[in-house]
């Protein structure tokens, strides 16, 4: 198996082809300006010691070496082992609120880009356990299903907003529901589910499909982000510059509040903890601790091939084609004048 480690210096390759087009206007340029100067029948006579013959030559010897470093820069690898390595771990659901209440801004910047940030930076510590996440407003859509391919992971996260769920609510049981739906449940993988929400105007009977979750040996924490006293939601214009607060028809200002008797009730009910969001402290990264005092259980194995360089191979006859072109002459062989005089 072949690969390159740096393909992208590959794209130099198209210079190639630039330069021999390059090339052969400057020489049939040259040509032309030969011809009005003199007749060809006096070029021997004017420039006896020019051979076209050898500048292609050189020119060739050039490109080629020119062709052997582009490679080489892209080093060249060659797969020379393939081991089969074990995937050990936990399986673990984030169910994320981005119900217009995460943008109140009681915890900075706001709710919701606390709760991403902690969930990028859970993201960088994990070693093999999977992770999936799903969006929940008025409805549930799994923004990534479980995985350990970590860098897709963020490129999802980062395009989370308050529009990844466009129908209003906190639909909390939906989003349960279709994490234990999501989880392979043949595998003897330790299971975990984190729900990151204010827990405001929840929806459905909650307790019911926690304890169903329980039953199946799930875990759930929950964080609770926000203030029980309320704050107002902020409202921004295209500009990014806020204009006022959300208001209800009557037109007061509406004001949300952390719901954490509900979330404290789930926690206890899903064998648990809950934590209270706050500015200064990882909640998520705690919660990861009490993780990693589960069992972790091999869910399945992966091919791993080992590489090695074999950029030598091409950097060598470049250097010496590079070598070589600057002993060659462009001047015409003795033995090739004779010829000619004959």
């Amino acid at each position: 198996m072949i690969r390159f480690a740096h393909s992208e210096y590959l794209y130099a390759l198209y210079l190639l082809p630039i330069l021999i087009i390059i090339f052969l206007i400057t020489q049939r340029k040259q040509t032309k300006q030969l011809l009005e100067f003199a007749g060809s029948k006096l070029h021997k006579v004017l420039l006896p010691f020019r051979s076209s013959f050898k500048l292609i030559v050189k020119f060739s010897m050039t490109l080629a070496a020119m062709l052997l470093i582009i490679i080489a820069v892209a080093n060249p690898q060659i797969g020379s082992k393939i081991e089969e390595v074990k995937q050990v771990g936990i399986d673990v659901f984030i169910l994320l609120d981005v119900s217009l209440s995460m943008t109140a801004e009681d915890i900075k910047p706001n709710r919701l880009e606390k709760a991403k940030h902690q969930i990028a930076r859970l993201v960088q510590k994990l070693q093999g356990d999977r992770i999936g996440l799903i969006v929940f407003s008025g409805e549930a859509f799994v923004q990534f299903p479980m995985t350990t391919d970590y860098s897709a992971a963020n490129l999802f996260l980062s395009a989370i907003d308050v529009s990844s769920v466009p129908q209003a609510g906190t639909a909390i049981e939906p989003a349960i529901n279709l994490a234990l739906n999501s989880f392979k449940m043949d595998s003897d993988t330790k299971k975990a589910l984190v729900i990151i929400t204010d827990g405001e105007d929840h929806e459905g009977n909650i307790l019911k499909i926690v304890e169903e979750a329980a039953g199946k040996g799930i875990q759930t924490y929950t964080i609770g982000l926000g203030s029980p006293s309320g704050v107002p939601i902020p409202i921004y214009n295209a500009s990014g510059v806020q204009v006022g607060y959300k208001k209800d028809r009557r037109g007061n200002v509406v004001l949300t509040k952390l719901d954490e008797n509900t979330l404290q009730e789930i926690a206890n009910i899903g064998n648990g903890k809950y934590y209270r969001g706050t500015n200064s402290e990882d909640e998520l990264d705690l919660i990861y601790s009490d993780l990693g005092k589960l069992e972790a259980t091999e869910f399945g194995a992966t091919r791993i091939t080992e590489y090695e360089d074999r950029f030598y191979y091409f950097l060598i006859p470049g250097l010496l084609l590079l070598l070589a072109e600057f002993f060659v002459s462009s001047r015409k062989s003795k033995f090739m004048m004779k010829m000619e005089s004959n």
